[in-house]
């Protein structure tokens, strides 16, 4: 009889980093997590966290992991990283940080000088679309760094994504997956590498070819674990390190949501729905859809930007109680918060919340705002939970219509993955709001779990990844559309909530221009 082979997967987050052992059935074996201080701020809208600081944390998850599992390591056959998005680490010629890492939650916006040049500004202009390249260079981290911080920016060896930063620690190369590369860096989206010398992005900002990592497909391998990564993670020497991806593309994948008529819903810290597909397809224009964790595929995602953070927030500033309760009754917050959500009827009494918490591009526009509607004395902080829940579930259908849309595949089924999924009723209003049965897959740590899969096909475990996808991955419970939920929920998406932002605009354009905010 084989001895069984595991995997090894490192999950960064925003809110933990977790070492997770999983087989090739998809199991999880054993877990080490620490939670994380998402960011600090020394300024307000400012969200920096210190590289070194994810680096132990790292080896401290290891280090927890190989506490709880008793196995011979020797049969761990490979590793895979995948973390948070969008975060930019500048490090020195000997790979040191330079500066506290910029996180994607983070608000600051450089200046915009002059226009882009050449054939790419007359396209731009002629196009009307200078607006969304202006927000593009001003989102830049890069961008900002250079303009304010010049003298670290003259020491800038590489500019690497926290992906690539702990692969370089891990393998000691400057090396990352291309399916990583959610940010802003002069990537070309459609072609999946670095933009060519003469792309528009080289001009929007000042970093160099040779200051960015080498890209590798998902499933390639990035090199193997150093001697000095051992000693302070436990992870054998030698070990090769196989390229996944971003967390939310690891996600769909340990989720198994890789069908087109498929949507992945991500109810994490930015809630996201996604679809997978071959073809590169833009849901709004000049906004690309992200690398996916199959090589050559891409995921046509719709972000609500603060998702499930509001939920957090209210458990923050209106959830004391639930809290207090859960610690003397020794249970868990999230069941008593989902008491409060199945005290309150569907469509919560007509409080409709649109969740534009943090501004976007388009729709929502940079002038967009949170905002709750339909206030009356019936309403209590139940209400406004469950609001809150119905209105990120309101704003991923429309994403989800819009895919739709653009893509001519209408989606039959949805998987829910991220913290959000494990709450029952979150699920439930879910299936009732989309009119679709809602899936949650076998696992909660579906990130993790997309990591494993690209690391067993890259080391030939599994033949490829549909062998892989079909062996690891599978639903668990599945939530079925109650119909008379399912018709408040249609009248309300339709006659209030898709009328909301349309009728609320001129009023966001109005406040940001008397109060500055948001920028």
């Amino acid at each position: 009889m084989s001895e069984t082979s595991y995997l090894l997967a490192i999950d960064n987050g925003t809110q933990s980093v977790r070492a997770l052992l999983f087989d090739l059935a998809g199991n999880l074996i054993g877990k080490g997590k620490v939670e994380l201080q998402a960011y600090y701020s020394r300024h307000p809208g400012w969200a920096e966290q210190d590289p070194e600081y994810y680096w132990q944390s790292l080896g401290e998850a290891c280090r927890l992991l190989w506490q709880q599992v008793d196995i011979d390591r020797s049969r761990i056959k490979g590793v895979a990283l995948t973390t948070q998005r969008g975060t930019i680490i500048n490090v020195d010629a000997s790979g040191q940080p330079l500066r506290p890492a910029m996180l994607w939650l983070d608000q600051r916006r450089a200046e915009v000088e002059g226009k882009i040049k050449g054939p790419w500004g007359w396209l731009f202009k002629a196009i009307g679309e200078e607006a969304t390249v202006d927000y593009f260079r001003a989102q830049a981290e890069v961008n900002w760094i250079a303009q304010h911080q010049p003298e670290v920016w003259a020491k800038t060896h590489k500019v690497l994504m926290l992906s690539g930063f702990l692969t370089h620690r891990l393998v000691d190369r400057y090396v990352d997956s291309l399916t990583s590369c959610v940010a802003y860096l002069p990537f070309d989206y459609k072609r999946l590498k670095w933009a060519a010398p003469r792309d528009w992005k080289w001009q929007a900002m000042p970093v160099r070819r040779e200051q960015l990592a080498e890209l590798y497909k998902p499933g390639e391998r990035l090199g193997e674990i150093s001697a000095a990564a051992s000693h302070h993670t436990g992870i054998p020497q030698g070990l090769p390190l196989i390229a996944a991806g971003a967390d939310k593309a690891c996600e769909v994948l340990g989720a198994g949501g890789v069908e087109p008529s498929t949507a992945c819903l991500s109810y994490g810290t930015t809630a996201t729905i996604n679809t997978t597909r071959k073809r590169y397809l833009e849901t709004i224009p000049l906004i690309p859809p992200y690398p996916a964790a199959i090589p050559d595929h891409f995921n046509t995602e719709v972000m609500i930007y603060r998702g499930f953070w509001m939920v957090s927030w209210f458990k923050q500033e209106f959830g004391l109680r639930e809290m207090q309760r859960a610690a003397e009754l020794g249970v868990e917050p999230e069941a008593l918060f989902d008491e409060l959500v199945n005290s309150v009827p569907p469509g919560s009494m007509g409080l409709t919340l649109q969740p534009y918490w943090s501004p976007g591009i388009r729709e929502p526009g940079l002038e967009a705002k949170g905002s709750i509607i339909g206030f009356g004395d019936v309403h209590t902080r139940a209400h406004i939970y469950r609001a809150i829940l119905e209105g990120l579930a309101y704003a991923l259908r429309q994403g989800m219509e819009r895919i739709e849309r653009r893509s001519g595949t209408r989606v039959t089924s949805l998987r829910v993955s991220g913290g959000g999924s494990q709450s029952d009723a979150a699920m439930q209003l879910t299936a009732d709001i989309f009119g679709l049965p809602a899936e949650r897959p076998h696992t909660y740590e579906t990130s993790g779990l997309g990591a494993a899969i690209a690391c067993a096909v890259g080391l030939g475990l599994h033949a490829d990844f549909p062998s892989a996808i079909a062996a690891m991955t599978r639903v668990g419970r599945v939530f079925q559309p109650d119909p008379q939920a399912r018709q408040t929920y249609q009248r309300l998406y339709r006659e209030v909530y898709q009328r909301m932002y349309k009728q609320l605009k001129p009023l966001y354009q109005s406040i940001r221009a008397i109060t500055g905010y948001p920028q």
